[in-house]
């Protein structure tokens, strides 16, 4: 019988994944998707929202020095492609029943889960407690909270990047943007996403680019990856940036080959950084 998984059984821990060829990482998110499915079927869970995160957990493991580096997630329940890639594959037919795999991050279950979480709005000033830290002990160590829209609106996420704004030290906040929360997400901070999203002048620039690149395929890959570098600029100047962030994005959040791009440029970036990725 055929293997379905050829890649993902090769990872063990996330050192595995980093000695992938970047070319690989699509093959190993579809796979990554297949067995999430497969899996969750069986046991329940939290389906939809893990789904939105597969390429995501696979960028930030693969780019990223975990679990040197600490990936705080905010949403609990979106970390199944997480515990999948840091050990805990054969375990997830145990998940959510008594003695198996808690269904949200848990400290004592592994050192990839940086911070016991579950849908609380807590990422952020967790993270910057551990990016403040490390900078206090001259640790050269990344600190990234996970945060999705819903958590976004929440005042004690407004709290951290308040402080963080003002912190000198390597904060990754990462909004994972799928507009669909346990509830709808309402409010401004809702609204002012989406208009992020839907700026007219951006959609009719990417249109027309389209049109006239279409039949010039390297040139119009050139323009998609210029693209996603450029999405932030229709905006003047962002919330987030008033925070005192570096903001970048919006990009695809299913693109596992720009957010790789994307968070290798980051990652050498100093002071607190902001990236909004949006996802289904």
């Amino acid at each position: 019988m055929n293997n379905p998984y050829p890649l993902l059984q090769t990872i063990q821990a996330p050192a595995d994944l980093r000695h992938l060829q970047r070319e690989q990482l699509d093959a190993l998110a579809t796979e990554l998707r297949a067995f999430l499915l497969e899996s969750v079927s069986k046991t329940g869970g939290h389906l939809s929202s893990n789904l939105g995160t597969v390429e995501l957990t696979v960028a930030l493991h693969y780019v990223f020095n975990t679990p040197y580096d600490r990936v705080v997630w905010d949403v609990g329940h979106q970390t199944y492609p997480h515990k999948i890639l840091t050990g805990r594959r054969e375990r997830m037919g145990t998940l959510r029943q008594l003695g198996g795999l808690s269904g949200f991050p848990q400290r004592a279950e592994s050192e990839f889960d940086a911070f016991g979480t579950a849908h609380s709005s807590t990422s952020i000033s967790a993270a910057l407690g551990m990016a403040m830290a490390s900078r206090l002990k001259g640790e050269d160590r990344h600190a990234i909270a996970v945060i999705g829209d819903g958590a976004m609106t929440a005042g004690m996420a407004f709290e951290a990047m308040n402080n963080a704004g003002v912190s000198d030290c390597n904060l990754l906040v990462i909004l994972n943007d799928n507009d669909m929360s346990i509830s709808p997400p309402v409010g401004a901070l809702n609204r002012y996403l989406a208009k992020l999203l839907s700026g007219q002048f951006y959609a009719a620039a990417k249109s027309a680019s389209k049109n006239v690149l279409r039949g010039a395929p390297p040139l119009l890959e050139l323009a998609r990856r210029i693209e996603e570098s450029a999405k932030g600029m229709v905006s003047r100047v962002t919330l987030f940036e008033k925070f005192g962030f570096n903001y970048v994005g919006p990009i695809d959040g299913h693109d596992v080959q720009t957010l790789v791009s994307v968070l290798e440029n980051i990652k050498h970036l100093k002071g607190p950084q902001f990236l909004h990725v949006v996802t289904k």
